[in-house]
């Protein structure tokens, strides 16, 4: 382990309060785990790139394991990252470079959505769940195994409970829109809606969402809303985390495969307007997916009926 390097990726934000979270999560996940050495970059929005990040954790190190601190397996996860590890590779041939999983749809995911379920909930007084719309908020992306990890997340969520609706909308890049998945609960007779974003850290769409809830709240007075919070600093996200990062380090799980192809990869890095999705998949309207800034375990400022916990 000594002359291994663990290298956390986070996406990176224009909000600056996003990436001072990342850097906050890395901070408290280095004390758990003293004996690991820590490096962090960004795939945008940052000082330290992905390019600089590899740069640095192949100093010193025999081996490098590459974990993404991100939800869903876009085009960040399945080409951006693959192509600078594969010419990494190349830069550093006596360096072994792996590439650990994604943190994905999984189960420790499911059970922070379903705790922040039961907590927008009790902030409505626990009213009837079979009246109840719940909408499971994604950043949105032009991959399709992307938006579908959504999609089966809001399945498990209907799976576990009552609701009798529980639908998907995006922030961006692909449909429906959470304007449109709240119209049609509303004519399916909703009386109560909860959006849960699916989301880690905060940056600008959080601040969106928030938003969204307060004209929404505008439009159906005769709806109470509550929302969830982004989730990263729920310990279930460190533990995912370290079990991605030990399957690793104790040979139980296969590094995720690169072609060596995929050193062929060219960014066009990142004029980020994205109202569409180009090359690498993006999957955000800029900026990223990932939410909050805590003391929240639900919906907030909309209004004072949506207010939890």
């Amino acid at each position: 382990m000594s002359d291994t390097t663990i290298l956390l990726v986070g996406h990176g934000s224009r909000e600056r309060a996003g990436n001072d979270e990342i850097e906050h999560f890395t901070a408290h996940w280095r004390e758990q785990h003293p004996a690991w050495r820590i490096e962090l970059c960004f795939i945008e929005f940052a000082e330290v790139e992905l390019e600089e990040g590899l740069e640095r954790a192949a100093q010193g190190a025999g081996r490098v394991i590459v974990a993404p601190l991100i939800l869903n397996a876009a085009g960040h996860v399945r080409t951006e990252i693959p192509g600078h590890i594969a010419r990494a590779r190349l830069r550093w041939p006596q360096v072994q470079f792996d590439y650990a999983p994604h943190l994905g749809a999984c189960e420790p995911v499911l059970q922070i959505l379903l705790r922040q379920l039961r907590a927008c909930m009790q902030s409505l007084d626990m009213p009837d769940p079979r009246n109840t719309g719940v909408i499971l908020l994604g950043r949105g992306s032009s991959d399709r195994q992307a938006n579908g990890e959504v999609a089966k997340l809001a399945r498990w969520i209907w799976e576990e409970g009552e609701h009798e609706l529980v639908d998907i909308a995006f922030t961006g890049i692909t449909h429906p829109r959470l304007e449109l998945a709240v119209q049609r609960q509303v004519a399916l007779g909703m009386k109560q809606i909860i959006v849960l974003p699916y989301y880690l850290f905060t940056g600008t769409l959080m601040q969106r969402i928030q938003r969204q809830m307060q004209h929404l709240a505008q439009q159906y007075p005769q709806i109470r809303f509550a929302h969830g919070r982004y989730f990263g600093f729920e310990p279930e996200i460190g533990r995912l985390l370290s079990e991605r990062v030990q399957g690793l380090l104790d040979g139980g799980q296969s590094p995720v495969h690169i072609p060596a192809e995929a050193a062929a990869w060219e960014s066009h890095h990142h004029g980020h307007d994205h109202g569409h999705a180009h090359h690498h998949s993006h999957e955000h309207d800029h900026d990223h997916a990932h939410a909050h800034d805590h003391a929240h375990g639900c919906g907030h400022e909309h209004t004072a009926r949506s207010k939890c916990l």
